[in-house]
């Protein structure tokens, strides 16, 4: 279900429309069936839009939803859902998800803060800065010079937003401090592969920064595509680091400048991250753990464990792999001219 806070639905759709729209036919269930609103498959209701490209994934999908399915994957769908199938999933949600809903936009009058917009009186908005309607300010609040408040965005109490920052589709807790220029809820990079090649898939999500928590200068973190991007309370984030979308950072987690997370990772509560720390898509790293500077994260880490390197490796074995080669470098013979 999409936040109707950040995200409109102008008109639904049923499943004959949306065949019609993708040049296929609904393939079982009731083609009148109705969808106003988008959501993963393993959550995926009464109303809403899904799309299944493995078979796995299709137990879950409950009678009253559409879904978009592979061949493969509409053999194990149960009876009730309307099943269109269609030969790339992702890229045929994308498509209808487009002219389904849509991100709610800022007013174009020239009202700096929308009349709907509630503001407490002891939240400061410096000049310049835009707030869109229906968000929530809280009380001791300080909205920096030119920062955009997006519709819907709701912010805590004793919160700083600082200048030049971006928010949207966004919910934010009490004594959150977001610096200059941060960029917070714009869509990931998901990509949909489909016949005429690759195309961004819109995203319905949200971001959830939790209590305490700070956001570095220009770092940048992604709207879920379907679900959640969630940064937990006390984490902080330093300068120009990315997190991708769907992901989930734990509680008092550290990052140093440059890190980037990859979308639908997990970081555990605790974790530290050196500076310039890059990992894979659908990573887990577990609670407690350190990830030295520079490291390139492509698979699970466990809780507690140390790694490091190019790509990265528990930092003992790094180290003996790093000391072994430099003993080797200095057995070569010398070379002669």
């Amino acid at each position: 279900m999409i936040d109707p806070r950040f995200y409109e639905v102008p008109q639904p759709l049923s499943a004959s429309d949306i065949a019609s729209l993708l040049g296929v036919s609904v393939v079982r269930g009731d083609p009148a069936t109705i969808v106003s609103s988008l959501a993963p498959a393993s959550r995926a209701g009464k109303l809403d839009l899904a799309f299944v490209e493995d078979p796995r994934d299709a137990a879950d999908l409950k009678a009253g939803c559409i879904c978009l399915a592979s061949a493969e994957a509409a053999t194990a769908i149960p009876d009730g859902p309307a099943i269109v199938v269609v030969r790339h999933p992702r890229a045929a949600f994308a498509t209808i998800a487009d002219k389904l809903a849509r991100v709610r936009t800022l007013h174009t009058t020239d009202d700096r803060i929308h009349a709907s917009a509630k503001i407490h009186a002891s939240a400061p908005v410096e000049p310049g800065a835009i707030v869109g309607a229906g968000a929530a300010i809280g009380a001791n609040t300080r909205i920096g010079a030119n920062a955009v408040i997006g519709p819907g965005v709701q912010i805590g109490s004793n919160t700083m937003i600082g200048a030049n920052a971006s928010i949207r589709c966004a919910l934010i807790g009490d004594g959150v401090t977001i610096y200059p220029s941060a960029v917070l809820g714009e869509a990931g990079f998901g990509l949909a592969a489909g016949g005429a090649g690759a195309r961004l898939t819109p995203h319905f999500g949200r971001v959830i920064i939790q209590n305490g928590v700070s956001i570095g200068a220009g770092s940048c973190i992604d709207r879920g595509l379907l679900e959640d991007t969630v940064i937990g309370e006390g984490t902080h984030i330093d300068n120009l680091c990315h997190i991708g979308h769907n992901c989930r950072i734990g509680a008092h987690v550290v990052m140093a400048a440059f890190a980037g997370v990859s979308g639908s990772s997990e970081v555990g509560d605790g974790v530290h991250f050196g500076g310039r720390v890059g990992l894979k898509d659908h990573v887990r790293i577990g609670a407690g753990a350190r990830v030295a500077a520079g490291a390139a994260v492509l698979g699970d880490v466990g809780a507690g464990e140390t790694v490091a390197g190019y790509p990265a490796k528990p930092i003992r074995t790094w180290m003996r792999e790093l000391a072994w080669l430099a003993r080797a470098a200095q057995k070569r013979p010398a070379t002669t001219e």
